[in-house]
């Protein structure tokens, strides 16, 4: 087939590393762009340092504890079903800009809550933020990323979540130490738990203003018509070798008479693509294996079987370091090994560490509290194997979906199938947050389902996944929706 040039397109000329004129301006857009990744790792996190204070200050149930520290998921799941479709009707940069006022409007409103609905009120709004920008960031960088780096660039999403993960527990650490407690007030007559919240103002300016500095997709610039805008980005990003070309074949997979829509999941014969089932799949099973039990509870979780708040909270700005270092491995080698390796090697860590962990607090002894206890080497154990599980996930299952979640989508699709991804994963999310509260007087249970789903993902990643490392975006159309097989119709 032949573009509007006259040259040919498709397959028989795939855009290489070589065509791209300036990696440092990609590594600079992709790192921009992650930005989104700190706040929602900021946002997500940073209730871990609050949770017991906001249950003392309102005297509020387990039940109304999970759904507190849950309802930001609520917020995530909406703004991530609904991102998709808003950034291919405004843009991907103008989508930015709003999960930014999002993010700063969370931060004031949960830091002055008078009560916990509206904390409740204010961690949806922020989640909604965080919904968005799980969805943007990923799409953004995979459509300004040269094929042979974008899993790397990719994972600069993720290790912009951990980096926020890792920076909220160190300032919550850092406040309730400065206050003696995150109990205590702090500065202006707010406790340090308050302060928590407030902190995050700052990274909510700081994205939002380098959102102006970086330029739109291409792709959205070419599905929107703005071919000579589209032509100066890819100018910028490619240099002028094939570039007429890389349009031209941009165009193809973007060419339609209709608007995008929700209808676009859809075969012409009926049923859903299959590689959207696959994509909702590693959403889900990214979210089962209880990842989030470590982030949101760790402090709660390890004062409950004996360590000093102090020390929970240290171990908590540990396992978040650990976090930091084991996505780095991910980035060094998912462009070398490929996708899929990574997410089998993961999900036999994770089943053999959770498997661990499930066994030791099944075993544990009950104190008078009611809660189970961990002293000597059973405690020490179950330390080692929860940031062990932290270590395989870091390295695979973190970073590696959403650098899939963003690149194994046909161009067509991609904004819904993303969005409804995304959806599912904060939906999952939510699932294990609230129900963990409870679950906290079954603990070997709860890790043996953790474990449990750990195996199922290594099984549903060796039957469904298929590689996408080095295959650029136009060509995923003929060669990941081909082989993808529909897992369900409907």
């Amino acid at each position: 087939m032949a573009g509007q040039g006259g040259a040919p397109v498709g397959d028989d000329l795939p855009i290489s590393d070589e065509d791209f004129s300036s990696g440092r301006t990609a590594v600079r857009i992709a790192s921009v762009a992650a930005l989104g990744g700190l706040l929602f790792g900021y946002d997500s996190a940073v209730i871990n340092g609050a949770v017991d204070s906001i249950q003392e200050d309102f005297g509020i149930d387990n039940y109304k504890l999970g759904f507190a520290v849950a309802s930001a998921l609520l917020g995530a799941a909406a703004g991530a079903m609904s991102a998709g479709r808003i950034a291919d009707r405004i843009g991907r940069i103008s989508v930015m800009k709003i999960a930014a006022l999002l993010f700063l409007i969370s931060a004031f409103g949960t830091a002055l809550a008078p009560d916990v609905w509206v904390i409740v009120l204010f961690r949806i709004v922020g989640g909604i933020g965080v919904g968005v920008a799980s969805v943007i960031a990923p799409a953004y960088i995979a459509e300004t990323s040269p094929p042979g780096i974008r899993g790397r660039l990719g994972s600069l999403q993720q290790l912009a979540i951990v980096s926020g993960i890792f920076l909220s527990f160190a300032i919550n650490w850092v406040l309730q130490k400065t206050a003696g407690g995150p109990n205590e007030q702090l500065w202006l007559g707010l406790d340090a738990w308050r302060w928590m919240f407030l902190v995050m103002a700052i990274p909510a300016v700081v994205y939002g203003g380098l959102a102006f500095t970086i330029p739109e997709s291409p792709r959205y610039l070419v599905a929107s018509h703005k071919i000579p805008e589209a032509r100066r980005v890819l100018g910028m990003l490619l240099g002028q070798k094939n570039l007429e070309i890389t349009i031209d074949r941009i165009k193809e997979t973007l060419e339609r008479e209709d608007k995008p829509s929700w209808r676009d999941l859809k075969k012409p014969t009926g049923g859903i693509y299959g590689i959207v089932w696959v994509g909702l799949g590693l959403s889900v099973f990214q979210q089962f294996v209880g990842i989030n039990v470590i982030f949101y509870y760790s402090n709660v979780l390890w004062q409950a079987v004996g360590f000093s708040p102090d020390d929970s909270a240290k171990y908590t700005v540990i396992t978040s370091v650990i976090n930091v270092a084991t996505t780095l491995i991910a980035i060094a080698l998912i462009d070398k090994i490929g996708r899929k390796p990574l997410l089998l090697i993961g999900s036999t860590g994770m089943a053999l560490t959770l498997g661990t962990m499930s066994i030791i607090f099944a075993n544990a002894a009950v104190g008078a509290d009611g809660n189970p206890s961990l002293n000597g080497a059973p405690g020490i154990i179950a330390l080692v194997a929860a940031n062990l599980f932290v270590v395989a996930f870091g390295m695979s299952w973190g970073p590696v979906v959403w650098v899939l979640l963003g690149e194994m989508f046909p161009n067509r699709i991609r904004g819904a199938a993303l969005g409804l991804a995304a959806a599912g994963q904060w939906a999952a999310n939510w699932l294990i947050t609230v129900t963990f509260p409870e679950l906290r007087n079954f603990l070997g249970a709860a890790y043996g389902f953790y474990a449990l789903c750990a195996v199922l993902s290594g099984l549903f990643v060796w039957r469904w996944v298929q590689e996408t490392k080095g295959v650029s975006l136009e060509d995923m159309h003929g060669e990941v929706l081909a082989k993808a097989k529909p897992a369900a119709s409907t």
